[in-house]
């Protein structure tokens, strides 16, 4: 619906993509011989389409793998693309130049997943959350470049008194939230967790995750939330992607993606998950044979090796596009929608 029909049926139009990504491509080259020629590729990333809405959290699930984290980091341009297009509020991100892409990281910044090896043991926490605002010169005096970093450091649960203290003082959970910290420092639009809870016990994950819920509400901002655990993302997430070898085959509301999934993908990775209630049963859905090498993936659909509905001369040979099966519900299926 445009913005005219909105407008003629009272409703307001629907906000504009903070960021947008269309046909995304990452692929690493494999080296060998004596001059070190590219003898093949690994196709880390094939074709992530997506949108994002401000104050929105995307999850992105999928095994080990299959291309989140590096789908992440070529949105912020830790990596670079070797094809598709990002834009983030109208600005391409994929053909910013130098300036351009340090005006742009004070809007979109990262949480990493290991919070021993993200932080620099030689700097105090007041320094490492306080680089950013020495870079982008955010404070003009001492007394307000100590005064943020304090701030910052309370907001995510620290206290004023551990600024001058190092990183190996801390525990994992208390060095993810300097790892937090440092992400604000520089007041942000779009935050990518990139596996930001997995390397912590699963009491502290809770903490985490409901500290990011309240930074969202708090600063308005904008998630996409990396993992590999559902049930981690079913609880911070509006929509989730489901990834797989580098494509996402299904991308949908949480609480439609949980309740009525449609992609055998998504089917088998949902009866994998626990349910706390013993009463409740569910159906293992066992997936057969391994993961397909990212170097020569399958033709067709990526998961028809495993899948248990494949069939053939189809799905070995076509690739599925997304295609909507209901409001906000994709899948990247020829025999579901």
């Amino acid at each position: 619906m445009n913005d005219r029909l909105a407008d003629a049926a009272g409703l307001a139009p629907p906000p504009a993509p903070l960021l947008t990504v269309k046909n995304l491509v990452k692929q690493f080259p494999i080296k060998g011989g004596l001059l070190s020629r590219t003898v093949d590729k690994v196709h880390a990333v094939d074709g992530v389409s997506f949108d994002l809405a401000p104050g929105e959290t995307l999850g992105v699930v999928g095994e080990s793998g299959c291309g989140k984290s590096t789908t992440g980091r070529c949105i912020l341009r830790l990596i670079e693309p070797t094809s598709g297009e990002v834009t983030f509020e109208g600005r391409s991100v994929t053909h910013a130049n130098k300036d351009e892409l340090r005006a742009l990281a004070r809007d979109m910044q990262i949480i990493f997943q290991d919070p021993y090896a993200s932080l620099n043991p030689r700097m105090t926490v007041g320094a490492t959350v306080g680089e950013a605002l020495t870079i982008h010169k955010l404070t003009k005096t001492p007394r307000e470049y100590e005064d943020r970093i304090v701030h910052l450091l309370e907001t995510v649960g620290l206290n004023a008194d551990q600024m001058r203290r190092y990183p190996h003082e801390f525990s994992g959970g208390q060095r993810q939230r300097i790892g937090i910290a440092r992400a604000l420092a520089v007041s942000p639009k779009l935050v990518v967790c990139d596996e930001a809870v997995s390397a912590l016990d699963v009491s502290i994950q809770a903490q985490v995750i409901n500290l990011l819920e309240d930074l969202r509400e708090q600063f308005q901002l904008t998630y996409i939330f990396i993992a590999h655990d559902l049930s981690v993302v079913e609880h911070i997430s509006h929509r989730v992607a489901v990834m797989y070898l580098g494509r996402i085959v299904e991308i949908a509301p949480a609480k439609k993606l949980y309740t009525d999934p449609k992609h055998p993908y998504t089917e088998a990775l949902l009866s994998a998950v626990p349910i706390p209630d013993p009463s409740v049963k569910r159906k293992r859905i066992p997936l057969q044979g391994d993961v397909p090498s990212p170097i020569r993936p399958p033709p067709g659909c990526h998961f028809h090796t495993r899948c248990p509905i494949a069939k053939k001369g189809l799905c070995d040979v076509e690739r599925p596009e997304l295609k909507k099966t209901s409001e906000g519900h994709w899948v990247s299926c020829h025999l579901r929608g």
